[in-house]
């Protein structure tokens, strides 16, 4: 059998492009530039050359900036 869970956006770990463009109001191409100019970053996951966003630590390099 096969279970599905439905976890709230709040609450996940990390977030798809998509998740965090809707959660964030970033655009997916914003985030998609930003995630290119900082392939490093501590709020990156990286799955292959699939990315994840973790939302935590998005929240606060967020929280830094006055733009984006």
């Amino acid at each position: 059998m096969s279970e599905t869970y439905n976890i709230p956006i709040w609450r996940k770990y990390t977030l798809s492009i998509e998740e965090a463009a809707a959660y964030f109001r970033i655009g997916e191409h914003k985030l998609r530039n930003l995630i290119n100019e900082n392939k490093n970053a501590d709020y990156l996951l990286w799955n292959g050359n699939r990315v994840q966003i973790k939302r935590a630590l998005f929240e606060k390099y967020v929280d830094t900036l006055e733009a984006i």
